[in-house]
């Protein structure tokens, strides 16, 4: 057969030293040959890539110097790509004002801008009262990477903190803008994560700030006009294992201090007219037990799983008492019916739930209970209940989109029930739902679970088990993938691609157990389900097996290692976007950013021999073994804190060192970006191009 990439067998990849490093934990002994590839400096790296050893960089360069020789040949249809993913974005977009007071706020894109302008208008007034406060093109200009972080308005609509990180590590700097002259007032704060809530009188705001291993320990206060290292303290977390943030209810009235994990909240409220005032703790943190609140009217709604309701209620308690014995069952528990969020308008609570693996929007009258339900027809879609700023309202805002419906944006009466469609979202080069479809079908896993299977294709692309697949899953942190409108993924659908999303164990696609049975001891079920669904598909005759290019990012990296080296013969070729992959070393370094945070989602190794165990069973990088392996894209950014670049890196190099085949394994580099790759609308087309023409090529359609 011959190669799809002939370029691969004249030039030879780069190999890099083997220095082995032993550790021991719980009586075993294990060997790393790559460990040299984590920068000791990795903090300094962050903020400075200039920092990186010349020996881990000049292999990475090598790396990207690599996969530009193996791809070489892709230029022209990576460029035919881009023209026409970009041909799909509307370049002088903007969203639906959104009505705040006197005021409408929202985005704005000009033509050809990589990044957005925020913007208001007066409430009711058209494009010739609007002004921009901040242009993202302008603050970009003369940086290699460029990411905005949270735009916030003061609620006297005189000010706007915004925040920007420049290098992709996801440390963000906040400065504040006088809208009266459009100048940024006193010095930027450094090293935050990004996101701000005003006080109630506007004359400061809360924020986090990170400390040197990228973790949210401390919220602190910072008044308008003085110097940030003047900052009051206001919350200080000492336990690593937990993430933070600030935020506000929807009334206004608390600024809400959120700590958690990925199985325990806790929260503390601070009057937003009194900074000052000592935080309120509203329960403490009780392990397994999960919250997240919002208020009207002094009293407040609590979204919760405690007294096993694993698919969430929602209960009250008076903001002034708000303890757990407090709490009083207000929508009560019901298995199967996950409740997602919820919000609370002046006279009505709304929450999003997820039925039978699709969402609804749910309206709940405060005064007198009465309820009904925003529903929608299709077999399979996504709906995303859209914020709003004001608290004394009956409009809600919501998003409806399938894998062949654009992006609609509606504005709901809850009290008349009058729905307005605002916005559809416009394919300037054109796009016909009727040419395709959408179905929703199901695979069944190893022990008889039903998988759902979003499916999207053209209805002339043949169903014989000779059409290609894109196969994409996640699984994990009980994140359910949409399935929504995606615009680049018809640049594949149309070249007679079958597009796939596997809804596996780890998300929450079927309720809350359904992330518990892929999660922690259970997390092979996530790997079998997705080895499950290509089967399926297989068996079908949507595909075959040789077709089939399997796809995923960051924990949906974890998987695609881990079904490469479970069932390397079932997929044509896969791709693994900032893959977590090196899971066992990095779950037992407890100075890494998200080390200690992730414990509860994949065990603690360093403290249990049976969690060592269960992740050194299918911690990919751990577990690649002498056998032939598909063709291989491996993306990785040198900045990303999330997944650090050695993880990838490594791998690749266990990979070539283990493989008994000829097919090549590719690692691209980011080294300007982080874990969310190219910051701007079109530059990140480039990477999706790249990608595409890898499978494309894959499959002969290049």
């Amino acid at each position: 057969m011959t190669s799809p990439f002939p370029n691969a067998s004249t030039v030879a990849p780069p190999r890099p030293d083997r220095r082995p490093e032993s550790d021991t934990r719980h009586g075993r002994e294990r060997s790393d040959d790559y460990g040299w590839m984590r920068a000791p400096n990795w903090q300094e790296v962050f903020k400075d890539t200039a920092l990186l050893d010349p020996a881990i960089r000049d292999h990475l360069t090598a790396e990207n110097a690599y996969q530009e020789a193996v791809m070489a040949g892709t230029e022209g249809l990576r460029e035919q790509l881009i023209a026409e993913m970009r041909g799909r974005i509307k370049e002088d977009d903007s969203s639906v004002p959104a009505p705040d007071g006197p005021f409408a706020y929202g985005i704005s894109y000009l033509q050809g801008a990589e990044y957005p302008r925020f913007v208001r208008r007066t409430r009711d007034g058209g494009l010739d009262s609007e002004t921009v406060l901040l242009d993202g093109q302008k603050e970009a200009a003369e940086r290699a990477y460029f990411s905005l972080g949270g735009v916030a308005h003061s609620p006297d609509h005189q000010w706007v903190a915004w925040a920007y990180d420049d290098k992709g590590s996801e440390f963000y700097a906040v400065s504040v803008r006088d809208l009266s002259t459009g100048e940024d007032i006193g010095p930027r704060i450094e090293d935050t994560s990004g996101g701000v809530a005003w006080s109630a009188r506007s004359r400061g705001f809360f924020y986090t700030r990170l400390d040197s291993n990228h973790r949210p320990s401390r919220v602190y206060y910072h008044t308008l006009g003085t110097d940030p290292q003047t900052d009051a303290l206001i919350y200080e977390e000492t336990e690593p294992g937990f993430f933070m943030g600030v935020d506000k209810t929807q009334s206004g009235d608390f600024l809400v201090i959120d700590i958690h994990d990925h199985e325990t909240s806790e929260a503390w409220l601070i009057p937003a007219d009194n900074p000052a005032a000592e935080p309120r703790l509203v329960a403490e943190r009780e392990t397994g037990v999960e919250y997240s609140i919002d208020e009207a009217d002094g009293r407040l709604y609590i979204l919760t799983n405690a007294d096993n309701a694993r698919d969430f209620k929602i209960v009250t308690a008076p903001a002034a008492a708000p303890s757990r014995s407090e709490w009083q069952d207000y929508v009560p528990h019901e298995d199967g019916r996950l409740i997602l969020g919820h919000m609370v308008l002046k006279r009505h609570l709304i929450w999003l739930e997820r039925r039978d693996g699709l969402p609804r929007i749910v309206v709940k009258r405060l005064s007198d209970g009465e309820e009904h339900v925003i529903a929608f027809d299709e077999e399979t879609y996504s709906l995303g209940l859209g914020g709003t700023y004001e608290f004394d309202t009956t409009v809600i805002r919501f998003t409806y989109s399938s894998m062949t419906t654009p992006s609609q944006t509606f504005d709901y009466d809850v009290e008349t029930r009058l729905r307005r469609l605002l916005k559809t979202q416009e394919v300037p080069s054109g796009h016909d739902p009727e040419r395709y479809v959408t179905r929703r079908i199901f695979a069944t896993a190893a022990d008889g679970e039903l998988v759902p299977v979003s499916l999207l294709y053209r209805k002339d692309v043949p169903l014989d088990g000779t059409a290609p697949c894109l196969l994409y899953g996640y699984g994990s942190y009980g994140i359910t993938i949409p399935a929504s409108f995606n615009t680049n993924a018809l640049s594949l659908v149309d070249r007679g691609f079958v597009y796939a999303i596997a809804h596996i164990r780890g998300g929450k696609d079927k309720g809350f157990a359904w992330y518990e049975a892929g999660r922690r001891r259970n997390k092979g079920n996530t790997f079998t389900d997705f080895i499950a669904v290509a089967d399926h598909l297989v068996a079908e005759k949507f595909t075959a097996h040789d077709r089939i290019i399997a796809n995923g990012g960051s924990a949906g990296g974890m998987l695609m290692g881990a079904i490469a080296n479970m069932a390397p013969e079932k997929f044509g070729g896969i791709i693994a976007v900032v893959p977590f992959v090196d899971v066992l070393n990095t779950m037992l370094d407890d100075t890494l950013p998200l080390t200690p945070p992730e414990w509860p989602e994949w065990g603690n190794p360093i403290l249990s021999d049976e969690d060592y165990a269960v992740i050194a069973g299918y911690s990919p990088y751990d577990n690649v073994k002498r056998q032939a392996y598909p063709p291989m894209l491996v993306l990785a950014g040198l900045t990303d804190p999330r997944v650090t670049y050695w993880e990838p890196a490594k791998w690749v190099a266990r990979l070539r060192e283990m493989k008994t085949d000829a097919n090549p394994v590719l690692l691209r580099t980011n080294m300007e970006a982080g874990h969310g790759g190219a910051s701007g609308r079109f530059s990140r087309l480039e990477e999706v191009a790249y990608i595409y023409a890898f499978a494309l090529k894959l499959v002969g359609k290049a």
